[in-house]
């Protein structure tokens, strides 16, 4: 897929659709001040080229009762691409791993896990432990969540 310039119309237009996906064209177009048919084009244009990927409802982990969130940093003493494709296969698995990254430095993963608390944790552990051979497994629990977000920051 080719890089597509934005401009300030089109941060604009992502910057609230970050902020409110639900909201309709022509609540968009009366905000940025277009009208709403050179809005919509802008919004499929940017759908078009990946730029926005989904629209989604970003959902309360506590009211759902996961309230628990838990870094699990992983290090492993194996390395080749068929280990790598079965753990993530293991880990698409476990739908309380919300994020899965490859690291640099002494951390090979880590994963950021939400739970309904500490033994349904160990549950989550369990299962993350019988998907492939690990060297070590370290977990660290989030006492406080001071920022979280899933807006990007838009330069120009």
């Amino acid at each position: 897929m080719e890089k597509i310039s934005i401009d300030a119309m089109d941060r604009k237009i992502l910057d609230l659709l970050q902020k409110d996906s639900s909201l309709s064209v022509n609540d968009l177009s009366e905000r940025v001040g277009l009208s709403a048919t050179p809005c919509w084009k802008r919004i499929k244009r940017l759908e078009q080229a990946g730029i926005i990927e989904k629209r989604v409802a970003i959902l309360n982990r506590d009211k759902l009762g996961l309230g628990v969130t838990v870094m699990v940093a992983v290090r492993t003493s194996k390395h080749s691409e068929e280990w790598l494709q079965s753990f993530a296969r293991g880990i698409s698995e476990i739908p309380e791993v919300l994020e899965f990254y490859r690291m640099s430095g002494e951390i090979d993963y880590l994963l950021k896990i939400v739970a309904r608390d500490i033994a349904d944790y160990d549950r989550i552990y369990r299962k993350l432990t019988r998907a492939v051979e690990l060297s070590d497994v370290s977990s660290s629990f989030a006492m406080q969540e001071i920022k979280s977000t899933t807006a990007l920051p838009l330069f120009e």
